[in-house]
């Protein structure tokens, strides 16, 4: 039993991080302190005021643990990464999970390549970026290519060189062909350097070059070529323009700029690398609606640079913030060099600074009104469905379907929305095992059993290990289990929850005979919906994706010759005789209706024949 006050008393006057639990033992909170003694007390002091999203998150703390750690730059560390793996409900969040593009140049190899990278690793190539825009990038790549030459194979040289032809690229004259001999090792390594003085924003000696092959082409009335030579020049200039330099420094900078407005925040991010601005990016944040700016920043920076691989030397902020020479620290230790936090006062530094927080105003006062038809399309149309329900705290929803095509195998879907949205990962596919036909309610029985069985197995291996906390494939139970059908679905997953001892609300989605969603049928009565209104958009949404989802698994098994006729899977019924059943009979029912002796008429049937198809159907 968890006593407060004994484990307040418990608490060292040490540094680390702490952890705050509601009564199912979720983890609601995270947080680091200097002292943990100080910072925990203070959240269980009547005058203590942190604001009404952490008065609401204390009423909720049952328990809370702490790990201590030898220094605030340690738990800085813990903190970040206890949050990005936890995400919890009152912490401040990241509501961004972004990669950014790289260009690669792998000089770990003889004959180098430049290519496409969305990670920055530790190994022999030199990378340049991070970069905002994927095409910019893919477009800045072939460039390179066609102006140096390079290669763009995956051929290990010099080993494989003249083992196979060369390929289109040396006949369309835009690779030098390492791959035969034809150039070498040294000669290359000069067009690589070449291509990385470019990557560096050296673009004036191949200006210079091709301005004058495109005179020499012109004079020579070699006009195509002169064309070529045109049109790398204009690529080569708008590469040029994009990256607008604002230092003369060439320093690498990130500058950041915040606006916020109840409890949405934007956060504006300016690239500049090499002192050259190379692009800019937005990130949303929820926030408190007390948060002041200085928080914001503080937990932005935290977050954001804990997920990134590239660290520049400095960043630029609008304001000071707290705990301004930890972060500092922290982001000195990750980028393996001395990384610096300013605010800029004067000059061109504090322009920039103006210009991302008046960025950041205009995209929070634009897409205000976005984020709130968002939220209704999805967090407000799953209230909207519980309401109709009469239902509280709905955020995880699964629904079922099953595909099958006059007796091919049939095939299950799960497909998973939380708050309003697709959640891909948990989405599950079931080739049916026990069900021959096309048997709805008994292939659905079939799924539901499996997923729930499987389901409270895991969670109770889970358990078993002291793991409550963590989440298996099947693990995370829905709060509502929708069915695409009317009474006799609904009725199936009521027996398998039965069966489980499992009680979770089941609703069915139910569709008019133009196969149009009508309504919904909840505890024996069907429920009208308004075909109008967001909650009615997310049920179609949802019954279209858990058809599309098993619709696609079918037709791929059935693709790859996996799911064969009922028919074909009956000893001694060849081609012919399953082509004569199937003329004679419409459907399988009608073969399954079929009596002995009437199949044994069919042409090119016997009686043992007749015999096996119908101990098949009648099994």
């Amino acid at each position: 039993m968890f006593e407060l006050d004994e484990e307040l008393k418990k608490l060292p006057d040490q540094p680390g991080v702490y952890i705050m639990r509601d009564k199912q033992d979720a983890i609601i909170y995270i947080g680091k302190a200097v002292s943990l003694t100080k910072r925990v007390h203070q959240y269980f002091r009547a005058s203590h005021n942190e604001g009404i999203k952490k008065a609401q998150m204390v009423k909720k703390i049952a328990r809370f643990e702490y790990i201590i750690t030898d220094s605030e730059l340690e738990a800085l560390v813990l903190e970040c990464n206890l949050i990005k793996e936890h995400r919890p409900k009152y912490n401040t969040m990241l509501r961004d999970d972004k990669t950014y593009p790289y260009i690669k140049v792998t000089l770990g190899e003889a004959f180098p390549r430049v290519l496409f990278a969305r990670q920055m690793k530790k190994d022999k190539s030199r990378y340049f970026g991070p970069y905002t825009s994927g095409g910019a990038v893919k477009d800045t790549i072939d460039l390179l290519n066609k102006l140096y030459g390079l290669r763009t194979c995956s051929r290990v040289l010099p080993r494989d060189i003249q083992k196979e032809r060369p390929c289109l690229n040396y006949h369309i004259k835009q690779c030098k062909a390492p791959c035969q001999g034809y150039i070498s090792q040294e000669e290359y390594a000069k067009n690589v350097e070449a291509a990385i003085r470019f990557l560096n924003g050296d673009y004036q000696p191949v200006i210079q070059e091709l301005e004058g092959k495109m005179l020499e082409a012109s004079k020579s009335m070699e006009f195509e070529k002169a064309m070529e030579y045109r049109d790398l020049l204009n690529s080569i200039k708008q590469i040029a323009q994009k990256q607008k330099i604002t230092d003369s420094n060439a320093e690498d900078r990130d500058v950041i700029g915040v606006a916020n407005s109840g409890e949405d925040a934007v956060v504006q991010v300016f690239f500049i690398r090499g002192g050259k601005l190379i692009g800019r990016e937005h990130f949303y944040m929820k926030i408190a609606a007390e948060d002041a700016i200085q928080q914001i920043l503080a937990v932005f920076l935290k977050q954001y640079y804990a997920g990134t691989p590239f660290i520049p030397k400095r960043i630029m902020l609008p304001s000071e913030i707290e705990e301004r020479e930890i972060i500092e620290e922290w982001l000195t230790k990750r980028r393996g060099q001395r990384a610096y936090i300013k605010i800029p006062k004067k000059g061109m530094k504090e322009k920039l600074v103006e210009l991302a927080n008046k960025n950041a105003n205009l995209i929070l006062s634009q897409d205000k009104e976005k984020m709130k038809r968002e939220e209704g399309r999805t967090i407000g149309a799953v209230k909207e469905i519980a309401g109709l329900l009469g239902l509280n705290g709905i955020v995880r929803m699964e629904a079922y379907d099953i595909s099958n095509i006059s007796g091919f195998q049939s095939v299950g879907s799960m497909v998973v929305y939380e708050k309003g949205k697709p959640c891909r990962s948990d989405y599950r596919k079931f080739r049916l095992k026990t069900v021959s036909g096309p048997d709805d309610y008994a292939s659905m029985y079939e799924v539901l059993t499996r997923r729930f069985e499987h389901g409270t197995k895991e969670r109770g291996e889970l358990m078993e290990k002291g793991l409550e906390d963590s989440y298996g494939s099947f693990t995370k139970f829905p709060d509502l289990i929708l069915m695409d059908g009317g009474r006799g679905q609904v009725n199936v997953a009521l027996r398998v929850l039965e069966e489980l001892h499992i009680e979770i609300p089941v609703c069915g989605m139910v569709k008019d005979d133009n196969h149009r969603t009508r309504g919904l049928y909840f505890q024996n009565k069907e429920i009208p919906i308004d075909k109008d209104s967001e909650g009615f958009h997310l049920i179609t949404r949802i019954q279209d994706e858990a058809h599309r989802f098993a619709i696609e698994y079918h037709r791929s098994l059935r693709s790859k010759g996996q799911v064969h006729s009922v028919l074909d899977e009956i000893q001694g019924i060849g081609p012919s005789r399953r082509k004569a059943l199937m003329m004679r009979y419409a459907s399988l029912e009608a073969i399954r209706a079929a009596s002995i002796e009437e199949l044994a008429e069919t042409p090119s049937m016997n009686m043992q024949a007749a015999k096996a198809v119908y101990e098949k159907f009648h099994e």
